[in-house]
């Protein structure tokens, strides 16, 4: 171990490495799982301007889960429409076509923008709310050992990170302070962002040896045991050279600039978002903003920022470099602005990286294990979307409530879609980087038709809500099994009862009724991110016997003593806490009374009584109109469907209403039943 002082030690079931947007979701969902965790950022402050900014569908709907979105949804600014403007025959610019943001009915969000540092700010509020975790400024982890003799223990402690706490000046980043003058006199200090970006050579090795140079004490030194690890350190990822890992891929010549600016011009879009050709100038996209704010990349012309094919010298690059740019791109419109909030220049690189674990224990999320250009929308969503995969995942095996092998599916599931994700950015890339093609002929320009179809297909991946999970433990697709004390057996799926569901995707949202006071609900919005599994009963019309019969059949099989859910619930904690079951039926209200379904749809909680939020129909609503569920599931109510959806909203398994056997033995395949003092895998 680095250093000869004796140094405090202590334990932690989750050591989170950088408090960016993917470090933060992973910390929100642990302090909901009552999980030990730190998480330290080598950073004396957060983000307060700047940095990422686009929050897309599938991001609000999580944020949701954590009753976050309302915050972000009012704060931010929304985005509805794309303008398209492209040089006409003789090379001056025009609006060329027009397009929705977001596509309609995707979701009940759309992609909507609001900087970085107000939504780690939520995370930070919510995270207080629920825990007693708190982000560690100004520490940094200076060294690392994995013991692999105890990697196969999952009450050990295999992991070993010397933490040092940094002094105020190397916990701030050095940056190249531009002075602006505003219309009232008064001066403001505009920090660059590019301490952040790629161009900027890596400084962790730097302030490792500042800091082991310096005069410490004790107090300033502690090692830490920890269960897991996860790297969300960015792209120059300390964690992910501990385990020996690399990003895999190329960087362009692309050299893009960021201004975050209130503009003064005659641009009739910049309150638009707009993908801007030049004929012969580059690239301009316009991000609308909060408080009055644009934002614009602008495509840097490479040849005056690159030598010998090195990564761009930076110290060319000001403000006013970036600007003059955007106003060539632009032209014959001016812009100008009297007031910049925040500026970076970045150089686009795709890669992914080779490993996303080490033996289960230390995960990679976010910029640490895909890199990729920011236009797109993508890097913060994806790198949220990561750690909300993984964190319940953690929860349930620290807790002891799944088995360890859960785990592998982070990087399975996780790595196909940065995968994926950096096939789109690659070919989005090119297309708005690209000179504008003159005509058919003309080889070696961009059609602006295929321009604008990849914009629109690239819509729904953008959204995140086309994220569709291979089959694994978690995920029951077609030759999906479970390993259980009776060996390999096949789960038995029946997509055909809900034919506009896809397992291994999320559920989509559709307005359902409380069935005791008719309040309209999204089906998503009883989807909490508590870290509960769901089984979602469609049983169909309930006043048809045979609907009736099958739904009692269930009924009584979920309230028996040795069912699953009750195998698979801690002694002394409620029955929905782990498997919470849901039902949405078909018909009328007034033709059902509630207390006369099997207790197993409303449980009685002892001394709060009857749970009056379990059961829903599919009906009209008084003032929200018709909600369609059973039509937009694709579920016929003469038959009706269940639905297995993991506690991060993704469809598990679909199949017959009161197929009973078939839920159980899915849930075997990873749970572990809890017997007083101790747990067991499988049935």
């Amino acid at each position: 171990m680095t250093g000869t002082i004796s140094t405090k030690e202590s334990h932690v079931d989750v050591l989170i490495v950088g408090a960016g947007p993917a470090g933060l979701m992973l910390a929100n969902w642990l302090s909901r799982c009552g999980v030990k965790t730190r998480i330290v950022d080598k950073r004396g402050t957060k983000v307060y301007n700047g940095q990422a900014d686009g929050l897309q569908c599938r991001t609000l709907e999580i944020f949701d889960s954590f009753g976050m979105a309302q915050r972000a949804w009012t704060e931010a600014n929304h985005m509805l429409e794309i303008c398209l403007w492209n040089p006409d025959e003789n090379g001056k610019l025009q609006r060329s076509d027009r397009i929705p943001d977001t596509i309609p009915g995707i979701s009940r969000f759309q992609q909507v923008v609001l900087h970085q540092g107000r939504i780690e700010q939520f995370f930070l509020d919510s995270i207080k709310a629920h825990s007693d975790i708190r982000v560690e400024r100004g520490v940094l982890p200076t060294s690392f050992e994995f013991n692999e003799a105890k990697a196969a223990d999952f009450e050990d402690y295999p992991i070993s990170v010397m933490l040092r706490t940094l002094s105020e000046e190397d916990a701030t980043p050095q940056q190249r302070q531009q002075h602006q003058k505003l219309a009232d006199g008064q001066q403001k200090v505009v920090d660059d962002g590019l301490f952040r970006s790629n161009l900027v050579a890596d400084d962790t090795d730097d302030l490792i040896r500042a800091a082991e140079a310096s005069s410490r004490n004790a107090n300033e030194v502690e090692l830490v045991k920890a269960k897991f690890m996860v790297g969300c350190d960015g792209a120059h990822s300390w964690v992910r050279r501990q385990a020996g890992f690399s990003l895999e891929g190329d960087s362009t010549d692309y050299i893009w600039g960021v201004l975050d600016i209130i503009p003064i011009t005659d641009f009739p879009d910049i309150r638009h978002r707009c993908a801007i050709h030049s004929a012969n100038d580059g690239s301009v996209m316009v991000i609308p903003r909060e408080n009055k704010l644009v934002r614009l990349y602008i495509q840097l012309q490479t040849t005056n920022y690159q030598k010998n094919g090195a990564k761009a010298d930076r110290s060319w690059i000001t403000p006013e470099i970036i600007l003059k740019s955007a106003q060539r791109i632009l032209h014959p419109y001016k812009l100008d602005y009297a007031y910049c909030d925040w500026w970076t220049a970045y150089q686009i690189g795709q890669r992914v990286g080779n490993h996303f674990s080490l033996h289960d224990r230390v995960f990679l999320a976010g910029d640490a294990v895909h890199t990729h250009s920011p236009k797109a929308g993508q890097g913060m969503n994806v790198s949220m979307q990561d750690t909300y995969n993984l964190g319940w995942k953690l929860a349930h095996v620290i807790n002891g409530i799944s088995d360890p092998s859960i785990l592998k599916t982070y990087e399975s599931e996780r790595k196909t879609i940065a995968q994926q994700l950096i096939a789109f950015d690659q070919r989005f890339s090119r297309l708005f980087s690209g000179r504008p093609a003159k005509d058919v002929m003309d080889e070696e320009g961009v059609s602006m038709e295929e321009f604008k179809r990849a914009f629109e297909k690239g819509n729904e991946f953008a959204s995140g809500t086309a994220v569709n999970y291979d089959a694994s433990v978690l995920v029951a697709k077609e030759k999906s099994a479970t390993e259980g004390t009776n060996g390999t057996q096949q789960i038995v799926r029946k997509p055909q009862l809900a034919t506009k569901l896809d397992v291994g995707k999320r559920i989509p949202s559709f307005k359902v009724l409380n069935h005791a006071d008719a309040r309209p609900w999204h089906l998503q919005e009883l989807l909490k991110s508590n870290g509960r599994w769901r089984v979602i009963v469609f049983p169909g019309t309930l006043t048809e016997s045979s609907n009736m019969q099958r739904f009692e059949n269930l009924g009584a099989a979920l309230d028996a003593p040795d069912s699953f859910i009750r195998q698979f619930t801690p002694p002394g904690k409620p029955i929905d806490s782990v498997i919470e079951v849901l039902t949405v039926h078909s018909g009328h209200r007034r033709d059902i009374e509630l207390l006369d379904l099997p207790e197993a749809f409303h449980p009685n909680h002892g001394h709060e009584g009857w749970d009056y939020w379990k059961v829903f129909v599919d009906e009209d609503s008084y003032h929200e109109g018709h909600g369609h569920a059973y039509d937009n599931y694709g579920i016929d109510p003469s038959r009706g469907a269940s639905v297995i959806v993991r506690p991060d909203q993704y469809i598990s398994w679909i199949g017959e209403v009161d197929d009973y056997e078939q839920m159980s033995q899915f849930f075997a395949g990873f749970m572990k039943q809890q017997v007083a003092g101790k747990t067991t895998q499988g049935l």
